[in-house]
């Protein structure tokens, strides 16, 4: 089932998500819900708070961009508890556009680093704690920002923040355009 993605100004997008026990009712329901969200609206992540749940599951699929990337061919992977321990201060730091379905119609350069070390537990809940690199990191640093409650918009310049500031008010009056299935704050 296609649920809606909550839009800049929710509440849940702004709260850290709270990790869950192997029980968690019906998770390969919201799982396969959240795999059905991601492809109807086009994008390459998507993390439960965007679709109201605090809770720490993320999905990735960046098979989308392989015939770019031809490393990512078949990359489709859920992350469950999925927590940032530490990232390479050391490593190239990159700076990308980026976009966020929960923040539509902005697109913006953020700077973050190319590694960084990651914990999490897979679909079959196998635990997973490994250094990751490139695209995938940057990818995982977005959508785990949603998991402690932030958004990239949140890693601007105070002058880009002042930029985009009518955008984003607009938002939080509900006032948005996309073309998938939404739920902006209402007045």
């Amino acid at each position: 089932m296609v649920l809606p993605i909550y839009i800049y100004g929710q509440p849940v997008l702004r709260k850290v998500a709270q990790d869950i026990d192997a029980d968690y009712p019906e998770l390969s329901t919201l799982i396969q819900n959240m795999w059905e969200t991601l492809a109807a609206s086009e994008g390459i992540g998507l993390a439960a708070p965007q679709i109201g749940l605090p809770i720490r599951v993320v999905v990735i699929d960046l098979d989308l961009l392989s015939e770019d990337l031809p490393e990512y061919k078949d990359f489709r992977k859920v992350f469950i508890n999925a927590h940032i321990l530490e990232k390479d201060e050391e490593s190239e730091m990159s700076n990308m556009e980026e976009g966020c379905l929960s923040i539509p119609g902005i697109h913006e350069r953020v700077k973050r680093p190319t590694r960084i070390h990651v914990q999490w537990l897979d679909e079959q809940l196998q635990p997973h704690d490994e250094w990751v690199e490139g695209y995938l990191a940057r990818v995982m640093q977005h959508e785990f920002d949603h998991l402690e409650g932030k958004m990239f918009v949140d890693h601007l310049s105070p002058l880009r923040k002042q930029m985009i500031a009518k955008k984003l008010k607009a938002m939080t009056q509900g006032k948005v355009n996309c073309a998938y299935r939404a739920k902006p704050v209402h007045k």
